[in-house]
């Protein structure tokens, strides 16, 4: 007869105890929600002004081709901005993002056409590998 009340306490016992294991370690698919969401990584941030010796080379280049008057200043100011907006407007182009990549390229300030014909058609290898085999 003791063996029954012994037999009731430790089942009580061991049922009381496993919905605590189950409470700590709760298991989520790959789509539920997450109670610890991770904070987005912040943007890095993007080029905001000209470099004053990027700048001098595109008031240099406006200068050249009749867009700007003076010599140049070394920083990007209105009458440069001014001169920028008139060469791509001339040209067809947007003038509300100042400079454009065509108007660079159009001054002579974009990559040169020795690095672009390189880059697009390789020369060829002079012992190609052999990757066949039999």
């Amino acid at each position: 007869m003791r063996l029954g009340p012994l037999v009731l306490l430790s089942s009580l016992l061991l049922g009381a105890s496993f919905p605590a294991v189950a409470l700590t370690h709760t298991r989520r698919g790959p789509t539920s929600p997450r109670l610890n969401r991770r904070v987005a990584k912040p943007k890095t941030p993007s080029q905001r002004a000209i470099d004053d010796e990027r700048a001098t080379q595109i008031q240099s280049a406006l200068i050249r081709s009749g867009y700007l008057s003076g010599e140049p200043s070394g920083h990007w100011d209105a009458a440069t901005q001014a001169a920028m907006e008139k060469l791509q407007g001339d040209n067809g182009w947007q003038t509300k993002l100042v400079p454009d990549s065509r108007a660079i390229i159009k001054l002579g300030l974009g990559p040169s056409t020795a690095s672009v014909s390189s880059a697009s058609n390789p020369a060829p290898a002079a012992n190609p590998p052999n990757t066949f085999t039999r």
